[in-house]
């Protein structure tokens, strides 16, 4: 059979941080072949599927030749032989070979690795692209992107609270003006911080360092961004925070380092929904810690109507931990990061939890990426509906970007775009 796999192969290449990180590939016995890459966050879900590194000293303790050692004898052993086009099957021979809930013994980067190149390989084997192989010829259309303008949190040392300040350009009607759109945004950003003698360089997405007093002046100066830009904010170009609230928070207590404050649950709630009322925010990701399920479902009652509440580390990109979200009526929508979760199929099933619940679906890139571009052709192809990569700079994330611009413009292809339909919210 041509999509039977004949062979795995794994390697260490580098990531956007200049660390190591698994690459697999899946050669199939009729010729073609595929490639995966393993991405790496910053900020981490406890919950989520774990890289193995070897530790020492080494690179800082981060090599990753014990993963690679399991690529090319555990997982190579057990899946050369079967066919590389029934991905839930060669999924479920990496788990039962790691059944740890966290892939701990395997490692989370040699399995997404591995699933991720199976994937490429069976498209390969059909000749057509990967958005199309995944839509099984279902409608699908290209997904409003979310782009980072100013990094922060765990992708910029600390410096500020908020881990991203993103915009959403909800106002264009097709993927190529979002990213013109974004472009503009971006480069007004970095006027507006050389003008007042605060642009530093950029953060692990390619976002503006953010050389900011406040957290709320971060958001002010993005709002202004917007503004010189020649935008409308709120009809244009809405705003986006990631907030990554178990970053900074410790003994029941949210604690903003920049400002040196201390806030309950009910303060730190108070102070999201002010920045509601006062800027066009669009979309909120895990705003508050990732155990904390009392304060998202109170944050999701009173602020869910109006706004896309992301579940990022809340979730894990793990649909039994979606269903039991929905049954506690916490969020609206949800991230879906392949690594995180550790193979296709799981993160499918993840988007499948999330799609029936009503909730919204994003696909996202990690801070420490490479110019892979598996998670565009799974938002296109899945029709997931939105994209998050980070920035619009540094040639990792710009892959991903000018890829959906290649699917956009392909002549056979005639597809869609989602747009501002994908977060219905407007101010």
């Amino acid at each position: 059979m041509r999509t039977t796999i004949s062979a795995i192969r794994a390697r260490r290449i580098w990531d956007s941080r200049g660390r190591p990180t698994v690459e697999a590939e899946v050669a199939l016995a009729g010729g073609a072949a595929g490639r995966g890459v393993a991405p790496a966050g910053a900020s981490r879900g406890r919950y989520e599927a774990t890289d193995l590194r070897d530790g020492g000293s080494a690179f800082g303790g981060l090599d990753v030749q014990r993963a690679i050692d399991n690529v090319n004898s555990v997982i190579a052993g057990a899946l050369i032989g079967h066919d590389a086009a029934d991905q839930e099957h060669a999924d479920s021979l990496i788990l039962e070979l790691d059944q740890s809930p966290t892939k701990k013994r395997l490692g989370g980067n040699a399995c997404i690795a591995v699933s991720m190149a199976v994937l490429q390989a069976a498209a390969n084997a059909d000749g057509v692209p990967l958005w199309k192989y995944l839509a099984q010829g279902a409608e699908v259309r290209l997904p409003l992107p979310e782009i980072q303008i100013f990094g922060g949190g765990a992708h910029a040392g600390g410096r500020i609270d908020i881990q991203d300040l993103l915009i959403m350009p909800v106002g264009a009607h097709s993927f190529s003006r979002a990213l013109e759109m974004a472009a503009e945004v971006y480069l007004a950003a970095g006027r507006i911080m050389e003008e007042r003698g605060k642009r530093s360089g950029v953060a692990d997405e390619g976002g503006w360092w953010p050389n900011f007093d406040t957290n709320e002046e971060a958001i002010e100066t993005l709002l202004s961004s917007i503004e010189q830009a020649g935008f409308q904010p709120g009809e244009d170009v809405t705003i986006s925070l990631d907030l990554a609230a178990s970053e900074f928070y410790q003994g029941g207590q949210y604690i903003l380092g920049l400002e040196g404050r201390k806030l309950s649950g009910q303060e730190w709630a108070d102070l999201l929904y002010g920045w509601l009322q006062k800027y066009p925010i669009i979309s909120i990701e895990d705003p508050v810690a990732e155990d904390d399920i009392q304060g998202m479902a109170s944050f999701t009652a009173r602020a869910g109507a109006n706004l896309q509440i992301v579940g990022d580390d809340f979730f894990v990109t793990n649909a039994g931990r979606i269903r039991e979200g929905m049954a506690q009526k916490c969020c609206n929508a949800v991230l879906l990061k392949p690594n995180q979760a550790g193979t296709i199929t799981e993160t499918r099933r993840a988007l499948e939890a999330a799609k029936a619940a009503g909730f919204s679906c994003i696909v996202s890139a990690r801070s420490g990426e490479t110019e892979d571009t598996t998670v565009m052709h799974l938002a296109v192809g899945w029709d997931a509906g939105q994209l998050k990569v980070g920035s619009f700079a540094r040639s990792e994330r710009m892959a991903k970007w000018n890829e959906g611009i290649r699917i956009e413009d392909d002549p056979q292809a005639r597809l869609g775009y989602v747009g501002g339909s994908a977060v219905p919210f407007r101010r």
